[in-house]
């Protein structure tokens, strides 16, 4: 029996967007099963609750599921390298779209190196249409009335739109 390689993908995803599942998407390619923890990191502010983000890439992961790619997609707040060894991850994937995330996932990959010698970090890097794309800069654009819909899924751009209008309400 063959040992199956299992990443984890870990992320705040608030909300999940199209930068994302290119790496979710790529990261099935080159892991048997991929397990994408969802942070439960409150000290961010996250516009959507823990709930709400694992609905949010359940949804938008669903057709690679129904391609036959493995993906377990969970809540997690605790240390990422012990959350790993509790599903069993060898391998944590991470995605980078300038040099600018390099010098922190570089930091983040040598502590969680010094915890865990046994879990491997492996970079991937965004596609060229993807390199721009953050959750905050999404927030801030829909937001402000800008078109989203390039960025995120229909479902995940409707999300938004909810949330944006009871935030617009609350203000008034």
């Amino acid at each position: 029996m063959t040992k199956k390689h299992v990443g984890l993908y870990p992320g705040t995803f608030d909300p999940v967007t199209k930068g994302h599942m290119d790496i979710i998407t790529r990261g099935c390619r080159v892991v048997d099963k991929l397990v994408i923890a969802v942070a439960r990191n409150d000290r961010k502010g996250p516009l959507f609750n823990t709930e709400e983000r694992v609905n949010m890439v359940l949804h938008d992961t669903a057709p690679l599921r129904d391609k036959g790619f493995e993906i377990e997609v969970l809540p997690f707040d605790n240390l990422l390298v012990n959350f790993a060894r509790e599903v069993g991850a060898g391998v944590i994937l991470r995605g980078l779209r300038a040099v600018s995330d390099f010098e922190y996932e570089f930091q983040m990959t040598g502590m969680n190196a010094r915890l865990d010698a046994e879990i491997e970090t492996v970079f991937l890097m965004a596609s060229e249409k993807q390199q721009f794309i953050s959750s905050r800069f999404v927030k801030e654009i829909g937001y402000l009335g800008g078109d989203i819909s390039s960025f995120v899924s229909a479902e995940t751009k409707l999300k938004l739109e909810d949330k944006f209008e009871i935030m617009r309400k609350s203000k008034d």
